[in-house]
């Protein structure tokens, strides 16, 4: 059997000559293969004879070095394209990469505001609602940003469900209303007094000063969806980020919805009904705020265990 030089240049060869592959992409398939070599011979082994073992070895041995689950699935490509190359030439009876799985990239974490933050996003959006001397618009305008606000904080709506509401939302003096999410899905959803009476006085105005009589939306508007858009109002938000001294470019109205489930989580619900107030199918997509959790638990026992008081 040929070493295993000999064998990465067949292949570095097959990819230039027949599929006509660039200088840099054979650089970097040499660099990968070379390193996975060196790890074979420091294991008494080779690319012509290493086994499925050796692959999950190789990539066990990525990960303790610190690569990213993205660099250790392009380098799983690179070996797996290698043996399939040996296996069609007939140089190997099989291929070890086979039965791998590729290694998965560990979902992001949410952008989230402190508790602190929300406080003063909230305050400077009632503030602005009530400085004298607006014009009707502007006023208007304040109060519908207010009311969007706290009801996307109280609910953790998201930002379609939020600005799609009816106006029948705002008329019932009820502790839960109905939104209707992703696959026509309908939920209940809890709306705290400050959401109420931000919408009660947002609605108000909007009947005092006569405007959007027949519509039936709580946040009209005169585009062709007939209610305001979430474009519109990410870029209000980012508006008032800056009069409430944060960073517009980390703030967006699915960073409030994380705020919303990871301050739950950390004041102590249950992921389960978290689960339930964002309207997500598969508890799976509300583990991504487990890391609330943790953090919880790790205060817990940094606070209570005995160990943790002795110097």
């Amino acid at each position: 059997m040929a070493s295993d030089a000999l064998l990465i240049e067949s292949f570095l060869e097959m990819l230039s000559a027949e599929r006509g592959a660039a200088d840099n992409t054979l650089e970097s398939y040499r660099r990968d293969l070379d390193d996975f070599a060196g790890f074979l011979a420091a294991r008494k082994a080779a690319a012509s004879t290493a086994s499925r073992e050796d692959v999950a070895a190789y990539l066990s041995d990525l990960t303790r070095r610190g690569y990213a689950a993205s660099s250790q699935a392009r380098r799983l490509s690179a070996l797996r394209q290698f043996y399939r190359h040996l296996f069609a030439d007939g140089l190997r009876a099989d291929d070890p990469t086979r039965t791998i799985s590729t290694p998965k990239r560990r979902a992001a974490l949410p952008k989230v505001l402190g508790e602190e933050e929300v406080d003063r996003l909230l305050a400077a959006a009632r503030t602005a609602s009530e400085v004298e001397g607006l014009s009707a618009a502007a006023r208007l305008r304040a109060l519908r940003m207010h009311a969007l606000l706290e009801v996307l904080y109280a609910t953790g709506l998201r930002v379609s469900e939020l600005v799609s509401l009816p106006l029948s939302a705002a008329l019932r003096d009820e502790r839960l209303i109905a939104v209707t999410g992703k696959g026509n899905k309908e939920r209940l959803v809890p709306l705290g007094p400050a959401a109420r009476e931000a919408m009660r006085a947002y609605v108000a105005c909007r009947r005092a000063e006569g405007v959007y009589p027949a519509s039936r939306w709580l946040f009209p508007s005169h585009g062709e969806s007939g209610h305001f858009t979430r474009q519109a109002f990410a870029r209000d938000l980012k508006d008032l980020a800056v009069s409430a001294g944060l960073d517009p470019l980390a703030l967006s109205p699915h960073v409030l919805r994380h705020a919303f489930a990871s301050h739950l989580l950390q004041n102590g619900a249950d992921l389960r009904v978290v689960q339930q107030l964002l309207g997500h199918a598969d508890i799976s997509t509300t583990q991504i705020y487990t890391h609330v959790l943790d953090e919880r638990l790790a205060a817990l026992v940094e606070g209570h265990h005995p160990l943790s008081r002795r110097d």
